[in-house]
């Protein structure tokens, strides 16, 4: 009979123990590395919500040009797209107003906020003369990404809101 000998020196191939520290050592790696790779997501979406606000804010100066120097009409602070009954705000009725809020609303995992208001405390639907608008950010969901018509823009802990003293729509 023909014999084969398949190992030398009697040796036939790795221990259970050596197999076992290698699949720790592999799960270990790759345990660091899917932790690092979702903090990286977390920026890459709060990157995400930063650029959607911001191209709110040229684009509804475009808006406030074409529609008799005004933000649409003024409502309370609601989510985002907040769209009143006839759809007559800005954040609604402007199309590429509501597809960065959309866009922001998806990387954020959670409705912005936002408000447009004039200086008057009880008349809504009227012309709104400021707007604010804010989200949350992914990697620390107790701060905010918050821009404004005053041109602040900002990462904290304000979020859009109606002033008390002024009645406009600010980051406060």
């Amino acid at each position: 009979m023909l014999k084969i000998k398949l190992f030398k020196n009697g040796k036939r191939g790795f221990t259970l123990i050596e197999l076992l520290v290698v699949i720790a050592i592999i799960g270990v790696l790759s345990s660091i590395v899917l932790a690092s790779l979702n903090t990286a997501r977390n920026k890459g979406n709060d990157a995400a919500i930063k650029a959607n606000l911001s191209n709110i804010r040229a684009s509804t100066e475009i808006y406030y040009d074409n529609n008799s120097n005004a933000y649409g009409a003024d409502f309370a602070l609601a989510n985002c797209p907040a769209a009143d009954a006839a759809a007559t705000n800005m954040f609604a009725k402007d199309a590429n107003i509501a597809k960065a809020v959309v866009a922001a609303n998806t990387s954020s995992g959670s409705n912005a906020k936002c408000a447009a208001n004039d200086s008057v405390a009880a008349t809504t639907g009227t012309a709104a003369t400021s707007w604010a608008i804010s989200s949350v950010l992914k990697q620390d969901t107790t701060k905010f990404y918050c821009v404004d018509s005053t041109g602040f823009a900002d990462t904290g802990t304000k979020q859009a809101t109606i002033n008390g003293t002024s009645n406009l729509a600010v980051c406060g």
